[in-house]
């Protein structure tokens, strides 16, 4: 690590600040003089944001319903908008995540921005069935080129996101960084040693787990169908946990179904969450086939760390079968071909050291995806080449 800092001043931001953007700030903290943070919360899970980081306030973002969440966005952008203008308007901006169009403000900014994309937007969009000939679809790609041609920096996290994104700009310009997981090392807490597994009777349950937001992207409702296709397997138990727009309608259709195998639960506490991941024997990650290319959930990582083996439901060309593929830590299967998912959960119960076999390879991928991926982001964006 350079003895000297850098002497140059860098604004992130992000309107809902998580353990990504406070080690992304840190990061660059330890290599740039002055670092701000533009946010509306803060969510500290592990790693504090450095104090000597400095915090400008915005609006909070606003999960559901939809049209407060839009405005909550909308009203998050004037905000950014001014302090860039005004406050902030000698810094370098580097955008992440939310609002989802606030990257979108370098094209009216005198400041050297950069972005780091998560999701692809608007192709993002095409979940709701948007077609690209929708007006706010074709306005935010034409911006996108503008934004991503006229960017100092462009990151994204895996190779299909930057192939999507080439759509818009000239590949080379492209830097690919994969994020990381909460969780820096395998914390998994044995299930006879699980507050969590005690207090919800699983200590006999293969728990197949859904863990996290549960919104129009997510398609939940495989968890569902799969506890469906295999509700004569009495010991094998379906958890949905956390929240979102689509929680009732799941619930209803557990219901309507009948199903004894399928159990929902809300989003568990920061001090609960390592319990509750580590209750997993299958840890399921879903993205909708219109946006498998332009998502990587970050999910899929703490998986990895704690050693859980993972299925994906996703298409091929996602990033999430690339991961699956190479590491064979998981297995991928689309949303039209559960019977496959099937039959990996029941291989995994049945076979214990099939079992360990993709776990320890979930533990080998993890070393891929650390804290220090920060550092190498951060490392890219004051290297001098273009």
């Amino acid at each position: 690590m350079p003895k000297t800092k850098e002497n140059k001043k860098i604004v992130v931001v992000n309107q809902a600040a998580n353990y990504l953007t406070i080690g992304l700030c840190n990061a660059f903290a330890q290599r740039v003089e002055t670092v701000e943070l533009i946010t509306g919360s803060i969510h500290v899970q592990g790693e504090e944001l450095d104090p000597s980081i400095g915090v400008s306030n915005i609006n909070k973002w606003v999960e559901r319903p939809a049209y407060k969440k839009l405005l909550s966005y909308l009203w998050a952008c004037v905000q950014i908008y001014g302090l860039l203008l005004f406050r902030y308007r000698k810094y370098e901006v580097f955008f992440i995540s939310l609002p989802p169009m606030a990257y979108l403000m370098s094209v009216a900014l005198p400041n050297r921005c950069s972005m780091l994309i998560w999701d692809v937007y608007p192709d993002i969009f095409k979940v709701t069935g948007m077609e690209e000939s929708h007006p706010i679809y074709r306005i935010w790609a034409k911006l996108n080129r503008v934004a991503f041609r006229r960017a100092y920096k462009l990151f994204t996290i895996g190779g299909k996101m930057k192939t999507l994104l080439s759509q818009y700009v000239e590949p080379e310009r492209i830097r690919v960084t994969p994020i990381w997981s909460i969780f820096q090392s395998n914390g998994k807490v044995e299930k006879e040693d699980n507050p969590f597994v005690e207090k919800h009777g699983l200590i006999d349950r293969f728990v197949v787990q859904y863990s996290g937001n549960i919104g129009l992207t997510h398609n939940v409702e495989v968890m569902v169908q799969l506890a469906e296709l295999m509700k004569n397997h009495e010991e094998i138990l379906f958890q949905i946990i956390g929240r979102g727009p689509r929680v009732p309608h799941l619930k209803s259709l557990v219901e309507d179904k009948a199903l004894p195998n399928c159990q929902f639960l809300p989003f568990q506490s920061d001090e609960m969450f390592p319990y509750s991941l580590s209750a997993a024997d299958v840890g399921v990650v879903i993205l909708d086939e219109a946006t498998s290319k332009g998502s990587v959930p970050s999910k899929s990582y703490n998986l990895m760390s704690y050693g859980i083996p993972a299925l994906y439901v996703a298409s091929d060309d996602s990033e999430l079968h690339d991961y699956a593929t190479k590491y064979n830590h998981a297995r991928c299967v689309p949303h039209d071909k559960l019977e496959e998912a099937v039959n990996f959960i029941l291989a995994l119960k049945e076979d214990k050291q099939l079992h360990e076999k993709y776990a320890q390879n979930a533990q080998r991928a993890s070393k891929n995806y650390r804290r220090s991926n920060a550092d190498k982001i951060v490392a890219q964006y004051l290297s001098s080449d273009a």
